[in-house]
């Protein structure tokens, strides 16, 4: 399974740094590496991975892991983030967050609106 080319056409022209690979399950990784983070959370920067089955980008991603483990500079925790799975040999806090399934578009959403997104989750993570 490849990346397809609108998504890596995206992450290339948005300067995001990121890798692909395949772990042996059947779904494909994608690591954005030092992501940039809002203001009001634990660290400034973040390796984000999704994972996507291999029906994407017709179903959309469920789900993503982050390092480190992020949570508020105010206290408190986020809500839905406080599974622990090891992905890559290493240990990523989930953020489960799931579509609705009239949210994704088959044939015009991907990686693109994923991270659109991932932003506004860690927005309101920070606020």
């Amino acid at each position: 399974m490849k990346l397809p080319e609108p998504d890596r056409e995206f992450l290339d022209r948005s300067g995001i740094n990121y890798r692909v690979f395949d772990d042996g399950t059947g779904m494909l990784n994608v690591e954005l590496i030092g992501f940039p983070l809002p203001l009001g959370l634990n660290a400034d920067v973040a390796c984000v991975l999704f994972r996507l089955s291999a029906s994407y980008p017709d179903t959309p991603p469920d789900m993503w892991w982050i390092i480190p483990h992020l949570a508020p500079v105010g206290g408190g925790g986020i809500p839905a983030t406080e599974v622990i799975e090891t992905h890559d040999g290493r240990s990523w806090q989930r953020w489960s967050r799931h579509l609705d399934p009239t949210a994704w578009r088959s044939g015009i959403d991907g990686l693109e609106s994923y991270v659109r997104l991932l932003r506004t989750e860690l927005g309101s993570a920070a606020a």
